[in-house]
């Protein structure tokens, strides 16, 4: 079992305290009481990871049980792909499995492996050779920028079906003030990255704090009045470390994100390319978009084309929140072999 221990808060965070504290001061001290009780709660160790069943050099992709055909589940590159199997309550993989399918779950692995690759390369490289090595083409289910890959994935290899899950494709799509805010964010950063080969994950925190600070202190300010031995404390304090962890996104892969895809809309515009090939999202292989009405990371306004279903939840609410039992309909029904 692996022991966790709670990540230090970022100064941007408790500048966003202060801030708040100006118009609010009880906000801002149930917000800092909040951040206190995060801190101290205990952490629930965590299992050991499950067993590989394919590998590309560090990447790898790991069964959760199920017999069937293939379904591979798909995480960003940003924070770690536990998130799809959190807990014996709330797992994603645990669910795709009870469905009849193989249930596998896609681990990028250390990003000091990944350094040369930009997101395209993470596709081709390493993404589309792991689908080689399965004995039949797997449905594949991508969440967040997983999604966007799973897209690409689909455009270089045979699946049998694609479903993403809250994933961005038309960049349009956003907020013009978060794309500016996140290309300031980006020129700040960018020199200090392509020093280190990478952008590390508390800048890429940052960035999405940045798309609702109200929220990320109110969050705060809630937590801190949970009973700390209760379900809905403990899942706060495993969601917040999840956010809070992951490898730092290798420097090709933060650029062409951010400059390609955000910047330039690469994909919403057909200018996207992996080895010179467009990559569409208009596929030969069935495709179902699911998003989250209340999402400020991967809006529903920027999903790719296509059927879609939208969930009454937030980004990571989908997954892990009370809407989950509708996601969970929903990918039944589409993955039912027969469709």
């Amino acid at each position: 079992m692996q022991h966790e221990r709670a990540p230090r808060p970022l100064p941007l965070f408790l500048e966003m305290i202060r801030e708040a504290g100006t118009k609010d001061p009880a906000l801002a001290r149930a917000a800092l009481a909040g951040l206190r009780a995060y801190e101290q709660a205990e952490r629930v160790p965590r299992p050991e990871p499950k067993p590989v069943v394919a590998r590309v050099g560090a990447t790898s992709l790991r069964g959760h049980g199920g017999e069937g055909p293939p379904a591979l589940l798909i995480p960003s590159l940003i924070n770690p792909p536990r998130v799809l199997d959190l807990d014996a309550n709330v797992s994603l993989t645990a669910a795709i499995a009870a469905m009849g399918r193989q249930a596998l779950l896609l681990d990028w692995g250390p990003a000091d492996a990944r350094s040369p690759l930009d997101v395209a390369g993470h596709v081709s490289q390493l993404l589309v050779p792991l689908l080689s090595k399965l004995e039949q083409p797997p449905a594949l289910i991508g969440y967040c920028l997983g999604g966007t890959m799973a897209i690409a994935a689909a455009n270089c290899a045979s699946v049998e079906r694609v479903i993403t899950l809250a994933a961005p494709w038309d960049f349009s799509g956003y907020d013009p003030a978060s794309r500016e805010a996140l290309a300031r964010l980006w020129l700040q950063s960018r020199a200090s990255a392509q020093s280190l080969g990478a952008l590390p994950m508390e800048v890429l925190q940052a960035a999405f704090w940045s798309l609702d600070p109200a929220r990320t202190v109110r969050k705060f300010a809630e937590f801190g009045r949970l009973n700390p031995a209760s379900a809905e404390a403990r899942r706060f304090v495993q969601l917040e470390d999840w956010a809070n962890e992951g490898e730092p996104l290798p420097y090709p892969a933060a650029r062409e994100l951010i400059e390609d895809l955000f910047g330039a809309n690469a994909t919403g515009t057909g200018e996207w390319r992996i080895d010179g090939k467009i990559i569409a999202d208009r596929l030969d292989a069935p495709l179902l978009n699911i998003t989250a009405d209340h999402d400020v990371i991967a809006p529903a306004s920027s999903a790719p084309a296509g059927e879609r279903i939208g969930l009454p939840a937030g980004h990571v609410g989908m997954i892990v929140g009370s809407a989950r039992a509708q996601l969970h309909e929903a990918l039944a029904g589409f993955l039912t072999p027969c469709r």
